[in-house]
């Protein structure tokens, strides 16, 4: 059995979930994998800047790469499957991804890492493959797995292993589609209080024109004229800046140096910070 790395980003994160999901992953994979919960009142957009930033800390190395497995278990939020979101997979270079088909999750890597399809699978047909050509699965194992709510501890890890193993999983190509969204919105609060957007700052209306743009400060209840700056250390001690942050390509951050962006303009995960235009 090959060993690799697993990072898993998800919903379920109380302690009970993220205990039985490691260990679970660890006998599969023969290490401790990394489960990283997302919460917050916006887990898609912080799911969506936080793989994209996985797939992209894997690149400028130098030289060949380990594989790694990620795994995402975010469900949309919008209750129309009978029993939850297929899960779907993709190879970005030599890493496995699977993850919920979440399309504002997989957004950004479309827009900026050129994903146009993913494999979607079907539970019952992914267990009755294998129990009929690899895994030693009874149909009453396959019926409890089918019927669980907690697809992403019993499913999924074993999708990870088959696939990881070279398994003939079966799976329907599925095309993605760049989204048409025109809010810029807070994507991760980081633990300094930066608000991590979810759009390169390029793309921010005059960013690279009027250099300054207009943030709308909860806390005093008043829009207010935010300067733009290349690089969080040109921003002036105890002063508010927009400038070109660590995550995505480029991606913007509302920063204030010296102190919390997000405390100073009352923003949170999930808020609306500008309105694009066309």
């Amino acid at each position: 059995m090959t060993l690799l790395p697993v990072v898993s980003l998800t919903d379920c994160a109380d302690p009970n979930a993220l205990a039985r999901q490691s260990t679970r992953i660890a006998t599969l994979f023969g290490a401790t994998p990394t489960v990283l919960p997302l919460g917050g009142p916006d887990p898609e957009g912080a799911a969506a800047l936080t793989l994209l930033d996985l797939l992209r800390s894997t690149d400028l190395i130098g030289g060949p790469t380990q594989p790694v497995v990620i795994l995402v278990n975010i469900a949309p939020r919008d209750g129309h499957w009978p029993n939850g979101v297929p899960f779907c997979y993709f190879r970005h270079g030599d890493h496995l991804v699977i993850s919920t088909l979440n399309h504002r999750v997989l957004d950004p890597l479309v827009t900026y890492l050129g994903l146009t399809e993913v494999q979607v699978t079907d539970v019952r047909a992914v267990l009755e493959a294998a129990a009929a050509g690899w895994a030693e699965l009874t149909p009453a194992e396959i019926e409890e797995m089918v019927r669980t709510q907690f697809r992403s501890l019993w499913y999924v890890p074993l999708l990870a292993r088959w696939l990881a193993d070279g398994r003939p999983v079966p799976a329907r190509p599925t095309a993605v589609q760049q989204s048409v969204a025109q809010d810029v919105r807070v994507a991760v609060v980081d633990n300094f209080g930066n608000c991590k957007l979810d759009r390169p700052a390029a793309e921010l209306p005059g960013f690279d024109g009027t250099k300054s743009l207009l943030v709308h400060n909860r806390q005093e209840g008043r829009d207010v004229r935010v300067r733009c700056y290349d690089r969080l250390p040109d921003v002036p001690l105890g002063e508010p800046g927009i400038t070109v942050g660590s995550s995505g390509i480029g991606f913007a951050e509302l920063v204030v140096r010296g102190g919390s962006a997000a405390e100073v303009f009352g923003l949170n995960q999930g808020d609306q910070v500008f309105r694009l235009t066309s």
